[in-house]
């Protein structure tokens, strides 16, 4: 403490958001998105993304087969919405409903072992549905499965039509196959001597 010059009384210390050029930035946080999007653990998934600041920086590393496509639309929603400058790193499998939020992240990097599944969404209701319900399910399902190829195509941003032949009736799309169509940047972790570097630097 230091000691005014008029009263002789002391004083606080200076505070760190004093401390000028002392003061180091916050490293950027990291996620992973693993396993399936199931609706058990979509809470603990959404709750990771929530907890980092919005419009900070960070790393989202997928290796997922997918599985709820809600799961899926809740997370790239919430990157979108919290304005997040996520880089994305498939260092497995990227599939299914995990494409969304894949595609909703600013910057993209794939393995050339890096493998995404494109398919139609599918069918999944409960054993008692109603024949209402099943028609009632049929026609939003159509919908759905529209406007979420469309979300898909804008969010990488990609050619309906290159999208169209991918999904249907389903492809494994390599990492190779993606950066070729300008869907992402090739990460090579075995022969990059600071590939940690690269994310970072992204």
């Amino acid at each position: 403490m230091e000691k005014h010059k008029s009263t002789g009384k002391t004083g606080p210390y200076p505070s760190v958001a004093n401390a000028g050029s002392r003061e180091t930035p916050p490293s950027p946080w990291e996620i992973a998105v693993t396993g399936d999007l199931s609706a058990d653990r979509q809470a603990e998934t959404i709750s990771r993304i929530v907890e980092v600041p919005v419009h900070s920086k960070g790393i989202i590393y997928f290796d997922s087969c997918g599985g709820s496509v809600y799961a899926g639309l809740s997370l790239a929603t919430l990157i979108r919405a919290r304005e997040l400058r996520a880089t994305a790193v498939v260092v497995g499998e990227c599939s299914s409903a995990a494409l969304m939020p894949f595609a909703a992240c600013r910057t993209r990097f794939v393995t050339p072992l890096s493998t995404l599944l494109f398919h139609p969404m599918r069918w999944q209701s409960e054993e008692d549905v109603r024949l209402e319900e099943a028609t009632e399910w049929a026609r939003h399902f159509k919908q759905l499965e529209t406007d979420l190829d469309g979300l898909l195509a804008k969010l990488f941003p990609m050619d309906a039509g290159l999208l169209q032949k991918w999904t249907r009736p389903g492809r494994f799309v390599s990492g190779k196959e993606l950066v070729e169509a300008g869907l992402a940047q090739m990460f090579a972790p075995f022969d990059d001597e600071k590939p940690f570097k690269t994310l970072r630097g992204a």
